[in-house]
């Protein structure tokens, strides 16, 4: 079982898996702002890694954010989607723009995509990567990478500190079942 205990290590996974590497370089190829291909494609890989499955668990949707203030018609974000299905058909890509999802989310507005990422439900989940020029790897981890190496989920500060967001974040353990795959994670609740 490989050892998976800094942000270069979780980069070096990604960097040797051909699907994630290929999945990027396609979310790069929209050549959008402030992108990034977030939560379970980053997450999923490292608990995989720490449980040492051979095989990459499914995952329900590759979700690439970005922020555009300019072009928030959600139309837009179905024809990137359409656009990502005619590069990589089999992978089931989410496209939003996170200048509008704090009205979907009815929270205040985002002022970038890593804001909004810092804003995510679990602080394992609150992790993005994406291409930079050089087609080098770029990891952000707003809320730390301590709880995702450690396998631990908890709220983040956003959902701890905002007794509105309690039951969104107990709602989604419960829907998610994550222990039912990843049986070694810890699941701390509010």
């Amino acid at each position: 079982m490989a050892m998976v205990t800094t942000k270069e290590d979780v980069i070096k996974l990604i960097q040797d898996d051909d699907e994630m590497m290929n999945i990027l370089s396609a979310a790069k190829a929209l050549n959008l702002p402030d992108w990034w291909i977030c939560a379970g494609f980053v997450r999923s890989k490292i608990w995989d890694t720490l449980h040492g499955f051979n095989k990459r668990t499914e995952i329900e949707d590759v979700d690439v954010i970005y922020f555009d203030k300019e072009n928030t018609d959600e139309l837009t974000e179905k024809n990137l989607e359409n656009t990502l299905r005619g590069i990589l058909p089999n992978v089931p890509w989410s496209v939003k723009n996170e200048a509008r999802m704090h009205v979907v989310n009815q929270v205040p507005p985002y002022s970038s995509s890593e804001d909004a990422i810092s804003k995510f439900p679990e602080t394992a989940t609150s992790l993005g990567v994406k291409l930079d020029e050089e087609n080098n790897i770029v990891l952000t981890a707003p809320c730390g990478m301590e709880d995702v190496i450690h396998l631990k989920v908890k709220p983040t500060a956003y959902f701890r500190n905002s007794q509105k967001h309690h039951a969104i974040y107990e709602e989604r353990i419960m829907k998610k079942n994550w222990k039912s795959i990843w049986y070694k994670i810890e699941v701390h609740h509010i």
